[in-house]
């Protein structure tokens, strides 16, 4: 079984900064994909950014140029540096992670709690 635990969400005036945390725990054998989603009042659960274990990324166009993903393969963790907030990136965040837990069989996904970011105008 894996765990993500997730941190570094909170309240923010827009134009600033946050850093989410996402470690994963637990029975892994090696992690393919790490992403965030966010779940925003009125709207359906959206990817924001993703990393694989080479490092490709993807972003929504919403957040480009504003967010930054990057993970540490050797921690199993992956972070979101959000620069530039705007109140409509107001939500909750959640990290997902695909991973093995043995080098064969199918991969698993595991979702994060969610961790609430706000931000005022």
């Amino acid at each position: 079984q894996v765990h993500l635990v997730e941190s570094g969400g909170g309240l923010v005036q827009a134009g600033g900064s946050l850093r989410l945390s996402c470690a994963a725990s637990g029975s892994i054998f090696s992690i393919s994909y790490m992403g965030w989603c966010r779940q925003t009042p009125g709207k359906q659960r959206e990817t924001v950014a993703t990393i694989t274990s080479g490092g490709d990324s993807y972003y929504v166009d919403s957040v480009k140029g504003r967010f930054t993903i990057s993970r540490d393969n050797a921690a199993n963790t992956v972070y979101l540096q959000m620069n530039s907030l705007k109140p409509e990136d107001t939500g909750v965040y959640y990290c997902k992670t695909v991973y093995k837990s043995r080098w064969f069989g199918a991969p698993s996904d595991v979702w994060g709690q969610g961790t609430q970011v706000t931000v005022s105008s």
